[in-house]
């Protein structure tokens, strides 16, 4: 009977020994242009935080805005056979073809804060329509009518769909005219929009107001303006990383960018990943976290 006990406890050990190994298996791989980026960089540290904490091993890989090595690193990903692909930002479109070859492959694909095409699980983002408005009827609001830049940047889906919608906006308003657009390199966006910033103001310098697709274009015009000795031009982002809430704190030229919950999104990703894992169906195939408009009035509220 003793040795029967003995040998239950030992088999018992054994199995939780083996579960522990199996969950700690997993190999994520976690695939991005924009690590550079402030927010892609929290959301995939707060994702990677996470999943660690699942005992999962999360490799990211950086293509340093390269998307041709993009899609050569997810096919090299692939052939490892690991068991989940994140796509930390980025147009899954462009990868399409790498997309149906981890689904063929059964690798499930996840997007962070990217589009979402058929054969991906799901996509957790903003809703980016919602974002543009915000950001956008603040603009307008604030300078009333005038002439604007846009500073913007269509290969990231989400970025585009805000574009799309100041585009919209703007269309239906006789009294606003874009005087100059300036598509936003990527790396180097504060530095690139700073420089476009400075030409932009030599050819127009009756400007009103500045729309960014995000904060970091809305720092580097920030730079250019105050370089210039302007204090009368609004500028707008999106994201609410910490530089830009703490110059808007500051009575810069930034009056509103709207903060997005990018630690929410990873930590939303690990729990889609984990139902995926454990066999079970996602009911949707985009999620949302939630944002928050910020402005001078609140800005204090949401600096570190």
């Amino acid at each position: 009977m003793k040795k029967t006990l003995i040998l239950i406890l030992v088999l018992a050990l054994v199995f939780t020994f083996s579960s522990s190994l199996l969950a700690e298996s997993k190999e994520i791989a976690v695939l991005t242009p924009y690590l550079e980026s402030v927010t892609t960089n929290t959301m995939i540290r707060a994702f990677e935080e996470k999943a660690e904490a699942e005992g999962w091993n999360v490799r990211v890989i950086d293509t340093k805005g390269d998307f041709n090595e993009l899609a050569n690193r997810y096919e090299d990903v692939i052939a490892q056979g690991v068991d989940a692909i994140v796509m930390g930002m980025g147009d899954p479109n462009q990868l399409r073809q790498q997309i149906n070859k981890a689904v063929e492959e059964g690798i499930p694909v996840f997007g962070g804060d990217a589009g979402f095409i058929e054969g991906m699980k799901v996509n957790v983002t903003s809703n980016n329509y919602v974002l543009g408005a915000q950001n956008t009827s603040y603009l307008l609001n604030r300078i009333g009518s005038g002439k604007i830049v846009k500073l913007y940047h269509s290969a990231h889906p989400g970025v585009y769909q805000r574009e799309v919608v100041f585009d919209a906006i703007v269309d239906s308003r006789d009294d606003i005219e874009v005087v100059a657009e300036h598509y936003v390199q990527v790396p180097g966006p504060i530095e690139n929009a700073q420089q476009a910033m400075q030409s932009i103001l030599l050819s127009n310098p009756d400007i009103d107001g500045v729309w960014a697709a995000w904060d970091e274009p809305a720092i580097g015009a920030e730079l250019a303006i105050r370089q210039a000795g302007r204090d009368d031009i609004v500028v707008v982002g999106i994201d609410g990383n910490s530089q830009a809430i703490e110059m808007i704190a500051q009575g810069s030229s930034i009056k509103a960018t709207v903060k997005q919950d990018f630690a929410a999104m990873g930590d939303i990703l690990v729990e889609q990943i984990k139902s995926v894992f454990a066999g079970e169906e996602l009911v949707d195939n985009i999620l949302y976290a939630p944002a928050d408009l910020i402005t001078e009035d609140n800005a204090a509220d949401f600096m570190d």
